[in-house]
């Protein structure tokens, strides 16, 4: 099915829960973990801080449902589940280290607004 292109800013745009899930804290960094090849569950779980198993196992599910991570299970005892990105998902690489490059230039710029807004009355 293809959709025409539509309003991004409009509730009703099909595009909307794609750009929630790109969007999303666990998805960033998932897909930042990934370009690097396939992990485990576990060793995804290791390299987040902070993430709870469920937001890991929801974001996982999300990426895999839209196409942008492949999920492998290995037929082995006890079952090996690998995940990697897709074709479509390496094409996120680019802007989200463009993100994350923008991130590092201005967190302390940011960090100092933080500060100065606080410290107002």
């Amino acid at each position: 099915m293809h959709l025409s292109k539509a309003n991004p800013y409009s509730a009703a745009c099909p595009s909307r829960s794609l750009i929630d899930l790109i969007g999303a804290k666990w998805t960033i960094l998932v897909i930042g973990c990934l370009t690097r090849g396939a992990h485990r569950f576990s060793e995804l779980a290791a390299q987040l801080e902070g993430v709870t198993p469920k937001a890991l196992t929801q974001t996982l599910r999300q990426l895999e449902r839209n196409g942008l991570v492949r999920r492998t299970v290995h037929p082995v005892i006890p079952p090996h589940v690998e995940y990697e990105l897709t074709p479509r998902g390496h094409t996120l690489r680019e802007p989200l280290e463009a993100l994350i490059g923008w991130t590092d230039d201005n967190i302390e710029v940011c960090l100092t607004a933080q500060c100065d807004y606080d410290a107002q009355p």
